[in-house]
């Protein structure tokens, strides 16, 4: 595979100028560089019919979950909305390991070479999404293997969503007081719900909320251009997301 990075190209002249430089100096040992060219590499899923169908049922049910929670329909609108941009992400990989959702990806096919002469200096990158690398792809993974070695129970899982969903440090929430109460009432029956399941357990409660602060380092475009994108072509998932909460 070709790889274009800074660690090949240009490396032989380098290396002469080097020699040319610090002849009759003392060379310094040269430290291996690592190429970081094959996690950068953009990523599909392998069976985008299968896989996105499972991903929107998935997705369904995490705001089906939202709206089913009472405290949730008390809070004013600008709140739900504001807590769902913020916790659709989250919930959603969740919701993944809860399911026990496996996928596959491989390499994103290149573009042809008609679409890049035609496309040859019109494209921004603002006009062109994030395309998930198999770094991101890794990192999602990791945390879902982290959730199934845990083995949630569904009491454990849904009250741990709650955690999530009633963030109160959310920006520009009316109710964050109202708010940080119900993330509070969250935990505590997560606590409460680990005794009779896992009486000898005492460390499990801080394990599951470690593995749960891994879910916010998986960016929400990864998520979208991974699973939904194939699906929603250029519609803005939020927006879907919008009209599926405030839907009757």
């Amino acid at each position: 595979m070709d790889c274009d990075c800074s660690v090949y190209g240009n490396g032989q002249s380098n290396a002469i100028l080097f020699n040319i430089l610090s002849r009759g100096e003392s060379t310094p040992k040269r430290v291996p560089q690592t190429c970081h060219c094959e996690k950068r590499k953009t990523v599909c899923l392998k069976t985008p019919g299968e896989t996105c169908q499972t991903a929107s049922d998935v997705l369904v049910k995490t705001v089906h979950f939202m709206k089913s929670l009472p405290a949730f329909q008390q809070l004013p609108p600008k709140d739900q909305l504001s807590l769902l941009q913020n916790c659709w992400a989250p919930l959603f990989i969740l919701g993944l390991a809860q399911d026990r959702v496996l996928f596959e990806v491989h390499d994103s096919p290149a573009p042809s070479m008609l679409k890049r002469i035609l496309l040859n200096g019109r494209e921004t990158p603002s006009s062109d999404p994030e395309q998930p690398t198999l770094a991101g792809v890794q990192t999602l993974r990791a945390c879902l293997k982290k959730f199934w070695s845990l083995d949630l129970s569904p009491k454990e899982y849904a009250y741990l969503k709650g955690t999530v969903i009633f963030n109160p440090d959310v920006p520009g929430l009316k109710a964050s007081l109202f708010i940080e109460g119900l993330q509070y009432e969250a935990q505590h029956a997560l606590k409460e719900v680990l005794v009779p399941l896992h009486p000898e357990d005492r460390g499990r409660f801080a394990r599951i909320l470690l593995t749960a602060s891994a879910l916010k380092t998986i960016p929400p475009s990864l998520i979208t251009e991974l699973f939904f994108r194939p699906v929603i072509g250029q519609a803005d998932l939020l927006d879907l997301l919008i009209d599926m909460l405030f839907s009757r």
